[in-house]
């Protein structure tokens, strides 16, 4: 075989071995969370953390509110937790209770669009905290599950007020009032229903786990993340 022959057909294993590393290559390499997050608004933590939390969550949901209501009254150490372990956390909510809830509850898609309208000011987790906490604290914790059907019937105003209360003006409220947020939280319920068989739904690396008692607090919490950074 001439010499030159021999130089091409090493060439062409050459490079074929070369595609088909880059290939593997490209298949084992996980997406970055910053491309992985649906609204970076809606996170807390270093965006390059090696770990990555995801709450899909319902402010109509009592679960939902139940753990974050424990995160929020233990703010600090929640904040040292995340910073200590290196954690990006997302809270990727929708009307997803309204969508597709056997309840249809009205308050999981006018709870939803408020935190979206405040997102759009830059103020979501002003509201969301604020939210979370009157919500527990005016429904779930007095009545547990039986305040669902009171919670219910709470109309628009009662999330205007809440964002009239951190400050929020007409943008805020024309933004609610004419639903302008709504098809993007359909949109968001729909990528949920996909991904999640129920509210409230944690993927945390490798970890996926749901639901939460209304008696629970921040040491389920730390369960829930501990089994995410084990995996």
């Amino acid at each position: 075989m001439k010499t030159g022959k021999i130089i091409r057909i090493i060439g062409i294993v050459v490079i074929v071995v070369a595609i088909f590393a880059a290939m593997v290559a490209s298949m084992s390499q996980k997406p970055s969370n910053a491309e992985r997050v649906w609204d970076k608004e809606m996170t807390v933590g270093n965006m390059e953390a090696k770990n990555y939390f995801i709450i899909y969550s319902d402010v109509a949901c009592p679960y939902c509110v139940a753990f974050e209501n424990a995160i929020i009254e233990h703010e600090e150490d929640f904040k040292r937790y995340i910073e200590q372990n290196d954690v990006l956390v997302e809270i990727r909510v929708s009307d997803f209770l309204y969508e597709y809830g056997q309840s249809k509850s009205i308050e999981s898609r006018y709870g939803a669009e408020a935190i979206y309208c405040a997102r759009n000011e830059g103020r979501f987790w002003d509201y969301y905290n604020l939210a979370i906490t009157k919500v527990w604290n005016e429904y779930y914790a007095k009545l547990g599950k039986s305040a669902f059907g009171e919670f219910n019937k709470l109309g628009k105003d009662y999330w205007i007020d809440m964002g009239k209360e951190i400050g929020l003006g007409e943008t805020f409220v024309s933004c609610v009032e004419n639903d302008e947020t709504v098809a993007e939280i359909k949109k968001n319920a729909e990528k949920s229903a996909k991904l999640v068989n129920g509210m409230p739904y944690f993927k945390f690396n490798d970890s996926v786990q749901s639901g939460f008692d209304l008696s629970w607090g921040w040491e389920y919490v730390l369960m829930y993340f501990n089994s995410g950074l084990k995996s």
